[in-house]
């Protein structure tokens, strides 16, 4: 039974109740009638890629027959596209793609809950020799810091308010509610690592210890690995952050390095809200559905940059000054990294010190 057309059919029966004649949609093919260009500048990606995107997820979407008009996979995809890519109300998304609003919630879920299923194949972390050592060389090409196989951080997702006698644990120290998302990435802006569970007052160094990472690290599962943080994060012999007051020539040549190598973090957040706006601008689902497409837009990141995806333009209605605010008011540590001047001690300040001595002690 197609159910999503029988809910559909009791939508309509309720209209028909309160007096609003039915309407009958014509549904747009966007995907033959709209040009490339035109097609990129509306769904973030170009019609090859969403092809390919299709080849994989179509299984989890086709249904079992097409009584009662069901959406076709390629429009299904297309809807959820729509939507990562303005940022608007489900309302306005229906109008644009011919359908009902209760149909495109279902469908948005439904999609994103597809592309999500990707994460284990297309964001993973290097695993064997080869692809460590050329994690660490592309690291090290940036500016010269050896042995760097990620860089981290924490960015916000604007939510609507939870609700509930919990809903403040999301309001973050910038008064509006969100997700704390942490994410790791390479030197290429791919994400190696996305953690979308915790509310936005979760300090990033919360989120980090209690993440598998810190886990696969203390283990040694990455031996001679080193990730870079912000100074918002402890010292780790695993885990580099910036010296707050650099005295010698080797602190201030390990500074620079360190913030231009770290700078792909930020970077690549920015790449990932300017494709898909709905992280810029604030998503308006549900909780649950929220966490779900912000690994689906971390999927569909991924695949846009190891297919050789432009960067999308932005649209004529975001105003590029006010989405930059957004991009970098997620990323700034909740907590001061020094008080009074002095830095926090941790068990990797030593190894750190080591670290200068031995690779930038050196340079001139």
């Amino acid at each position: 039974m197609d159910f999503d057309a029988f809910e559909d059919d009791l939508e309509v029966l309720e209209l028909i109740e309160v007096g609003i004649p039915r309407q009958i949609y014509l549904r747009a093919d966007h995907f033959h009638d709209l040009p490339d260009l035109q097609f990129f500048q509306r769904f973030r990606l170009t019609k090859e890629t969403v092809l390919h995107l299709l080849a994989q997820i179509e299984h989890h979407l086709e249904f079992p027959n097409d009584r009662n008009a069901a959406v076709a996979p390629i429009n299904q995809l297309l809807t959820t596209l729509r939507l990562f890519s303005t940022g608007g109300h489900l309302s306005s998304v229906a109008d644009y793609m011919g359908m009902y609003l209760s149909t495109v919630s279902r469908i948005v879920k439904k999609v994103s809950e597809a592309i999500a299923r990707l994460y284990p194949q297309i964001i993973k972390m290097p695993r064997t020799r080869m692809e460590l050592r050329r994690t660490q060389n592309k690291f090290f090409e940036i500016s010269r810091f050896p042995r760097v196989i990620g860089a981290i951080d924490g960015t916000h997702i604007k939510i609507e308010s939870p609700g509930g006698e919990h809903a403040e644990v999301f309001r973050n120290r910038k008064d509006y509610f969100s997700i704390n998302v942490q994410a790791m990435c390479n030197a290429e802006m791919k994400f190696i690592n996305v953690v979308a569970r915790w509310p936005g007052s979760t300090h990033d160094a919360t989120i980090f210890n209690n993440s598998n990472i810190r886990r696969d690290f203390e283990q040694r599962i990455y031996p001679n690995c080193i990730i870079l943080g912000d100074s918002g994060y402890p010292v780790r012999r695993y885990f580099l952050t910036p010296m707050l007051n650099p005295q010698t020539q080797g602190e201030q040549l390990y500074n620079e390095a360190h913030i231009r190598t770290r700078n792909v973090i930020e970077r690549t957040f920015g790449v990932w809200k300017r494709r898909f706006p709905i992280l810029a601008y604030g998503c308006r689902l549900k909780q649950d559905t929220v966490l779900v497409v912000i690994i689906a837009c971390a999927v569909l990141h991924n695949i846009a940059r190891e297919r050789g995806e432009e960067d999308p333009p932005l649209p004529a209605e975001i105003n590029q000054h006010e989405l930059q605010q957004l991009i970098e008011a997620g990323n700034i540590p909740e907590v001061p990294a020094a008080i009074n001047g002095r830095e926090r001690r941790g068990a990797g300040h030593e190894f750190r010190r080591s670290y200068i001595t031995n690779f930038f002690n050196r340079q001139h």
